[in-house]
């Protein structure tokens, strides 16, 4: 029997969105990393990646870099703790930082170990998260300079993330001030800065219709490859696939109830007040998979005659009502959105497959 709740991937849809990026990025001379944290570095997808000809591998955890392979450059994409510094180096030849204390550090480890690492300043244009603040360009330059003196340590560029705090989209005023930021550092320091990495899958709308400002020549791309969906906007891409990923667990209950809790009420294990509106009698299933695996507002049904009700930690509720063919025993499944995802791929109770022409097989 099939182990349950799992994630499968079908490695030809994902094949086929990492072409259609790879050759969107080509056709305007931008380099594609594409980011595996979502998937915990999974090896069967970064192989897939690697065959459809990504550029880089992104991750944001050292222990995820460790298992990349080492035929392509791979980018660290969380600002170093300083204790990391030393795992930083040895797993990653690219890096985004933004602070002086750990650029220090990493430029003691790279001439402890005698390898050469790589840095991309990251810098703030309005989304509240690492960076340094854009108008402070006399701090830009002077961590620029830091870097630069570090034996070991080679500035590769500058950076920014859009959409991933303050939902501060990626445009042609924020992007090209990224850009006027590299032109003065070119200039005033007399350095090539050869990357300027203009954000994440919030970019793919500007890249797919040729409003990606020139200059900008590098993306990290996570969401788009595995999910097909501009983070922008929240709304597929026609040119890519949503159905890379299903995740699916069984029914372990099946029983006609009412809708509405009996008794006085309180919050739930969560600390959440819930209004429920009375529906009547409803065919409630609970499926064997709950908040620690997945997040239950992110899963959209397969069967559109399903309806989720919600969670708790180890239990998925959902309305069969308009779906009488579902027992005890029966699995659904659901496309998840890049929390469930996430959640799905971190959890060791959630077994992984993936699909190809020969079928299904442990991932």
């Amino acid at each position: 029997m099939a182990e349950y709740p799992v994630i499968q991937v079908d490695l030809t849809l994902l094949a086929h969105n990492a072409r259609v990026i790879r050759a969107a990025c080509l056709g305007q001379g931008i380099q594609l990393a594409a980011v595996t944290k979502g998937v915990c570095a999974n090896p069967d997808i970064v192989q897939a990646l690697v065959l459809a000809g990504v550029d880089m591998l992104a991750d944001s955890r050292t222990q995820n870099l460790a298992r990349l392979p080492k035929g392509l450059p791979r980018l660290s994409l969380r600002v170093s703790d300083p204790a990391q510094a030393e795992a930083t180096v040895l797993h990653s030849e690219y890096s985004l930082q933004s602070s002086l204390a750990v650029v220090t550090e990493l430029g003691a480890v790279a001439r402890k170990l005698n390898r050469p690492h790589q840095v991309v300043l990251m810098v703030d244009l309005g989304d509240l998260r690492e960076g340094v603040w854009h108008r402070d360009r006399e701090g830009i330059h002077a961590l620029a300079r830091a870097v630069l003196r570090q034996e070991g340590l080679s500035l590769a560029g500058l950076g920014t993330n859009l959409t991933c705090f303050g939902g501060i989209l990626p445009d042609q005023r924020n992007l090209g001030i990224l850009l006027d930021i590299a032109r003065d550092l070119r200039a005033g320091l007399g350095i090539p800065l050869p990357l300027v990495s203009g954000g994440n899958s919030s970019a793919l709308g500007l890249l797919f219709s040729g409003k990606l400002p020139a200059g900008i020549n590098h993306l990290r791309i996570g969401e788009g490859l595995l999910l097909g969906r501009d983070t922008a906007t929240g709304q597929p891409l026609p040119q890519l696939s949503q159905r890379v990923f299903t995740l699916s667990a069984r029914l372990v209950e099946v029983y006609h109830k009412p809708s509405l809790p009996e008794g006085s009420t309180g919050p739930n294990a969560f600390g959440e007040w819930l209004r429920f509106e009375d529906q009547g009698p409803m065919r409630r299933g609970i499926l064997a998979i709950g908040r620690q695996d997945c997040d239950e507002t992110g899963l959209n049904p397969l069967n559109p005659s399903v309806k989720i009700l919600g969670a708790s930690s180890d239990h998925l509720l959902v309305d069969l009502s308009q779906a009488p063919e579902y027992q005890v025993g029966d699995s659904l499944s659901f496309i998840p959105a890049y929390g469930s995802l996430l959640r799905a791929y971190t959890s060791a109770y959630v077994a992984k497959a993936v699909k190809t022409s020969e079928g299904e097989k442990p991932a």
